[in-house]
């Protein structure tokens, strides 16, 4: 006998932005005005680590940083090195408790990744250079390889 009782599904997590912000900015041309009269294209090595705490004294919220490390260089001269670690604060309400792992570290720096993208751009510009404009980024992968990495007991890659 089927009950009459509608099921009540429980409601969907949400994430609120309550701020974001440049944690970390770092841009340096390593050999000065020597760099702009190196010939050949550039290689851009990036690296990427993403990372997220509770914040102390509030209930659900969640400070997360990405961080953006970018090197441009020909051969072995460095034109550039650039380290941005941006932030946001999140309000992850309604996750069950093994969801929110994954939702500090995938879905929050999805949110936080074009404004990040946006400044890696405009400090690589104005230091100089052509726009170093990142392409998009699988944060679902890297968290997937981070847990596999984990459930190894091998350290996390960092980028």
């Amino acid at each position: 006998m089927a009950s009459d009782i509608p099921t009540q599904k429980p409601p969907a997590p949400s994430i609120r932005v309550l701020a974001q912000f440049a944690r970390a900015v770092s841009f340096v041309t390593k050999d000065g005005v020597q760099v702009f009269g190196l010939k050949g294209t550039p290689n851009i090595d990036l690296g990427v680590d993403v990372g997220s705490d509770p914040v102390q004294g509030q209930e659900n919220v969640y400070e997360t940083t990405l961080k953006l490390m970018a090197r441009a260089h020909v051969d072995n001269d460095t034109m550039f090195e650039l380290d941005l670690a941006y932030a946001g604060v999140f309000d992850v309400s309604g996750a069950p408790s093994d969801r929110v792992d994954s939702l500090l570290m995938v879905d929050c720096p999805n949110l936080l990744f074009p404004f990040a993208r946006r400044m890696i751009a405009d400090i690589s510009r104005e230091g100089g250079f052509p726009p170093l404009l990142v392409d998009p980024i699988d944060f679902a992968g890297l968290y997937r390889q981070q847990l596999a990495e984990r459930q190894a007991g091998s350290p996390p890659a960092g980028g």
